[in-house]
C-alpha cells in the first residue's frame, strides 16, 4: 500500500471511527437504561425492540420511506434550482435585489406550520402542496449562501476581466459562479437536512402515507417502538442526503486550494 493510500485510509478511519463508537455507546446506554428499569419499557422501548418491530413491519416502513424520499427529493431539487436562479437574478440586477431581498427574508419568518393550512386550503392535500412546502424551506439557504459567495469574488480578478472586455454574463459563468461554488454547496447541505425535516412536517397534513404520517398515526395509537423506528429512519436518511451533497462537493470542486494544515 502506498503512503498516499495509507494516509487516505487513516483520514477515513478518523472520520468514521469516532462517531461510530459514539453511536454504539449511546445505543448500549439506551439498552442498559431499559434493561435495568431506569426508564419504563412501555414509554421508551429498547433498541432491540425497535429493531424487532422494524423487521416485523419492514414492507410498510419501506413504502412510507419511499414516499417520503420522493417528496424530499422533489422539494430539494426544486428548492435548490429556485434558490440558484433567485440568487443569480438578485446578483446580476441590483435594483431587483433591493426590491425583493426583504421579501426573501420574510418568507422565512413565517413558520411552515402557518403556511401549511393556507397552501392546503388552496391546493388540497395531495403531493403538490407538500412539495411546495418543502421547496419554500429549501430555496432560502441555497439562495442566501450563493449570494454571499457571489459577493465575495476576488476583486482583482473581477477588475482584470472587466478591463479585457468581459461581459456580465462572462463574469458570472467564468469567475463569480466558480468562486461561489463552496458557498453554494454549504447552502445545499443545509437544504438537504431541512428537506427531510420539512417533508416529514408536510406529511402531517395528510397522515396517510410517508414517514411523517406513519409517525403521527403510531403516536396516536401509542406504539412507541414504531415511533422510534420512524425517527431513526428519518435521522439516517437525513445523514445520507447530507453525505451525498458532501460527496458531490468533493467531486465537483476538486480545483479548490487546500486549506492550511493540508486539509482540503
Amino acid at each position: 500500500m502506498s503512503d498516499k493510500n495509507r494516509l487516505r485510509g487513516t483520514i477515513v478511519w478518523k472520520k468514521i471511527l469516532p462517531p461510530s463508537l459514539t453511536a454504539i455507546m449511546l445505543l448500549a446506554l439506551w439498552q442498559a437504561a431499559v434493561s435495568f428499569g431506569w426508564v419504563y419499557e412501555w414509554l421508551v422501548p429498547a433498541p432491540f425492540d425497535v429493531v424487532r418491530e422494524s423487521v416485523n413491519i419492514a414492507p410498510r416502513l419501506a413504502a412510507h420511506t419511499w414516499s417520503t424520499l420522493q417528496l424530499t427529493a422533489t422539494g430539494f431539487m426544486l428548492g435548490s434550482l429556485a434558490g440558484f436562479l433567485i440568487a443569480a437574478l438578485l446578483h446580476m440586477i441590483p435594483i431587483v435585489r433591493s426590491a425583493l431581498y426583504p421579501f426573501l427574508i420574510l418568507t422565512q419568518n413565517i413558520p411552515i406550520v402557518v403556511l401549511a393550512p393556507m397552501i392546503t386550503m388552496l391546493l388540497g392535500y395531495g403531493f403538490l402542496p407538500k412539495a411546495i412546502l418543502v421547496t419554500l424551506v429549501c430555496f432560502f439557504p441555497v439562495s442566501v449562501a450563493m449570494l454571499n459567495g457571489l459577493a465575495n469574488t476576488d476583486p482583482v480578478l473581477r477588475n482584470y476581466m472587466q478591463m479585457i472586455g468581459s461581459s456580465d454574463r462572462q463574469l458570472f459563468w467564468q469567475l463569480e459562479l466558480p468562486y461561489a461554488m463552496s458557498h453554494l454547496f454549504s447552502g445545499l447541505k443545509i437544504a438537504a437536512t431541512y428537506s427531510m425535516l420539512s417533508a416529514v412536517v408536510a406529511e402531517w397534513l395528510s397522515p396517510k402515507e410517508g414517514l411523517g404520517g406513519f409517525l403521527v398515526m403510531s403516536a396516536r395509537n401509542y406504539l412507541p417502538a414504531r415511533v422510534f423506528a420512524a425517527v431513526l429512519i428519518i435521522a439516517l436518511v437525513s445523514l445520507l442526503l447530507f453525505a451525498v451533497v458532501e460527496w458531490a462537493e468533493r467531486y465537483l470542486i476538486r480545483w479548490r486550494p487546500k486549506r492550511e494544515g493540508g486539509r482540503g
